[in-house]
């Protein structure tokens, strides 16, 4: 699986993507504490609105960030949300009010919703072998997944030298570097498309990082809304997974 990363081009995209995913798992962390040094008590209600803010920038501006994934070019998208999500994470030490958090949270995650299909979609470009393709999906899980336990781990041993403050910075740190790692590489040009697709047909594979319920929401509502009926008319895109 790993001699996929022998390829520069991906590699350095990966390497953006791990960054980005650590940064936003250390931005997790830093903002628990800010909720409880803000809020108190109440820093569990906080962190729970600010759970339901992320999983509802997924629902909503994933789908809609790969739909628009082939009309823009991806190097500007990829580093753009980069800068966004930066900015935020030196933004949140400052806020003094429980509801400036709430924004806060919502243009970061919803930046990181962004990040993962604009990325995704620009693999089979990069990799046109189906066999390599899988390969890199398979890895950009794999990472996704580990994130979840690194993250709690790396937060952990910095803020026993640091404030959650500093995290902040690290995380805002940690996105400019990601930013500068796509801006290293010259992404080849978007294939152009012949045959018209429907925005169900340009996301039913794409939001593959999301969590599991998530999915299956998705999927339920996009079934519903489709009908039963055959998708004539539109064809399985590379970028969804069928190589």
């Amino acid at each position: 699986m790993l001699n996929i990363l022998s390829n520069r081009t991906y590699r350095h995209l990966f390497m953006a993507q791990v960054i980005a995913l650590i940064g936003t798992g250390l931005a997790t962390v830093a903002l628990g504490l800010l909720a409880y040094d803000l809020a108190g008590d109440r820093a569990g209600a906080v962190l729970g609105t600010a759970l339901a803010i992320k999983m509802s920038a997924y629902i909503l501006v994933a789908p809609v960030a790969a739909a628009f994934a082939d009309k823009f070019p991806r190097r500007t998208m990829l580093v753009t949300l980069d800068l966004v999500r930066a900015l935020v994470a030196i933004a949140l030490p400052f806020v003094t009010q429980i509801w400036e958090i709430y924004i806060l949270i919502f243009f970061l995650q919803s930046a990181s919703a962004a990040f993962t299909p604009t990325f995704q979609a620009t693999i089979p470009d990069i990799l046109p072998d189906e066999r390599e393709y899988t390969r890199a999906l398979s890895l950009s899980r794999l990472a996704y997944d580990l994130e979840s336990v690194i993250s709690p781990m790396l937060a952990a041993a910095l803020l026993t030298v640091m404030s959650f403050h500093n995290l902040f910075a690290g995380t805002a740190v940690g996105f400019l570097a990601s930013a500068a790692l796509v801006v290293s590489v010259s992404l080849p040009k978007m294939k152009a498309l012949t045959v018209k697709r429907s925005v169900y047909d340009k996301n039913d594979a794409r939001h593959a990082h999301l969590p599991e319920n998530t999915k299956a929401a998705w999927s339920a509502g996009t079934q519903y809304g489709r009908g039963s009926g055959k998708r004539d008319g539109y064809r399985q895109y590379r970028c969804s997974g069928t190589g």
